[in-house]
């Protein structure tokens, strides 16, 4: 019988746990779905409260907060399933959010990774910034999703209801063959947070895998319940873990080319942050740009973990130029919808 494990990275998140493991449990069939809480070290009574509330719960201490990296690579070693799905403590799941996912991978076997659907929880509506109706990217590295560019995130008006491939799934709601997870040796630990899942998706594509996003499943995401995006660390975390994962994934004839040109292109955006009157977030990209530099060798060397690197891995050649020069705020508008 297929087999799989629903797990919920949990650090410090009573409330949350309570807030939205009913839905998990409620909606996750018991026969095929086992729901772990992978713990990070919490300080918190997390485990405790679990353990008392909700018996049916398997749970993982890891032994310290290695963010969702390292968080996610400890407890998936201690779990046997055919597919992961890595669930954010802070996210509502609905009636029918696994059989579309599973259904899919059953029947389409070089598909390795599945998103669904994700909305806002405050505002039910529309897309969630964190995911929408799944990712791409431009030329320079820079995060784009169907449903959501930049800080303009779309209502759901139904128009990206159909299955179709996309370049990243979420990490907030991620659905991976166990298989692929351990071909490719998990998350790169040295991320900590945020973009590890572009990077993971980035080598699952060289490695000539699909990724889908399957709107028939459908989750609500509360977002920045972790770490505020108003929060300067996840400012230097994005800017220096997108600078790895170019490093780490483009093909050989544009590495020098458009980490040049992503250099400057996040100068522009430290200058912006300035005029806003955001000097924390000009001096984090600062931070990450020096913590780029002092790992390049170490980080290049991780360039041959997955030898084919594909030309074709982005969906527009600038985000920036599109959405603040042509003033193109959603996705349809700069790429038509048959691509």
């Amino acid at each position: 019988m297929i087999k799989i494990a629903v797990v919920i990275l949990n650090w410090n998140g009573k409330d949350l746990l309570e807030k939205f493991l009913p839905s998990v449990i409620r909606f996750s069939n018991p026969e095929i779905t086992d729901i772990y809480v992978a713990d990070n070290a919490s300080t918190d009574d997390s485990v405790l409260f679990i353990q008392h509330h909700f018996t049916t719960i398997k749970i993982i201490q890891n032994s310290e907060n290695g963010g969702y990296a390292k968080g996610y690579n400890d407890a998936l070693k201690h779990i046997k399933a055919d597919f992961f799905a890595l669930v954010n403590s802070d996210i509502e799941v609905t009636p029918n959010w696994l059989e579309p996912i599973i259904e899919h991978f059953e029947h389409h076997q070089n598909t390795a990774i599945i998103q669904p659907k994700i909305l806002d929880y405050k505002n039910r509506e529309y897309f969630e910034y964190a995911g929408a109706a799944g990712g791409f990217i431009d030329e320079f590295g820079y995060p784009f999703c169907r449903g959501r560019i930049f800080d303009t995130v779309e209502k759901d008006t139904s128009r990206y209801d159909y299955l179709e491939d996309i370049f990243w799934a979420s990490g907030a709601c991620f659905f991976v063959r166990s298989e692929v997870f351990k071909k490719l040796n998990g998350f790169d630990e040295s991320y900590f947070a945020h973009q590890e899942e572009i990077d993971f998706c980035w080598r699952a594509k060289n490695f000539g895998y699909d990724i889908k996003y399957i709107p028939n499943s459908v989750v609500y995401h509360v977002g920045g319940a972790t770490l505020s995006v108003y929060n300067p660390k996840k400012t230097f975390l994005n800017f220096r873990n997108s600078l790895i994962t170019l490093l780490k994934n483009l093909p050989p004839n544009k590495v020098i080319g458009i980490i040049f040109s992503r250099l400057i292109l996040d100068g522009i955006a430290g200058i912006k942050f300035l005029f806003e009157l955001q000097p924390k977030h000009t001096f984090a990209i600062i931070k990450a740009h020096f913590s780029f530099y002092k790992n390049v060798m170490k980080n290049w060397r991780k360039r041959k973990d997955t030898p084919n690197k594909i030309i074709n891995y982005y969906h527009t050649k600038s985000i920036v130029y599109q959405y603040y020069i042509k003033k193109k705020k959603v996705f349809t508008a700069i790429i038509p919808e048959q691509f």
